[in-house]
């Protein structure tokens, strides 16, 4: 089986795959915070924002495809879809990545799309900026305290976007400003049971 967790910087992503491995006695897979372009990146979106997307995208691609190749369940913090229609997009929009170069990554993508399956199942934590820059201050990466409010806004306004135009598979939203799976375990039951409702367990 392969459930994705998807959603904004800050959302929550990161526990609530670890949860679900647990639940599930499956490996977890993380996003790569380790990033060699990762500070570059934030000092100056425009000259590293290629490079910085490109990591991400041949992280998750091997992720994605040592787990499925070996037959192994795969729940994954973020997938190769949201780097390519939220974040790449959004830089590109921004005009903090040239034309070429995202045309250049989309062709990536592409590629990667057509070898890797989509999710049984895309959880989308869905949240306001205030709940995101709450949970960002929370957690206390130095690299993401300078974010910009204005930018996790384009970011939602992205996401929204995608999952209700452009996403087409099985997808689950939990409001986080409205419901925190961590604090109410139902939140997570009624996931963990949709899960297996699809997946037939």
């Amino acid at each position: 089986m392969y459930i994705a967790v998807a959603g904004n910087i800050g959302s929550g992503k990161t526990s609530l795959t670890e949860i679900l491995a647990r639940e599930f006695d499956a490996t977890p897979y993380f996003e790569n915070i380790d990033n060699p372009y990762i500070n570059d990146f934030y000092g100056d979106m425009g000259r590293w924002s290629f490079h910085f997307q490109v990591y991400f995208l041949t992280c998750r691609i091997r992720q994605s495809m040592d787990a499925l190749r070996n037959g192994g369940d795969l729940f994954q913090d973020r997938t190769i879809h949201e780097d390519a229609w939220i974040f790449a997009a959004n830089l590109h929009e921004m005009g903090l990545m040239s034309s070429r170069d995202f045309d250049t990554y989309m062709k990536l993508y592409g590629l990667s799309d057509e070898l890797i399956r989509k999710p049984d199942l895309l959880i989308y934590l869905k949240a306001g900026v205030p709940k995101l820059v709450e949970q960002i201050r929370k957690r206390g990466r130095g690299y993401e305290q300078s974010i910009d409010e204005a930018y996790l806004a384009r970011l939602n306004e992205k996401y929204n976007d995608w999952i209700e135009n452009i996403y087409q598979g099985e997808v689950m939203v939990i409001d986080i400003d409205n419901a925190d799976f961590i604090a109410d375990p139902k939140i997570v039951e009624d996931v963990s049971a949709r899960i297996r409702s699809i997946c037939r367990l």
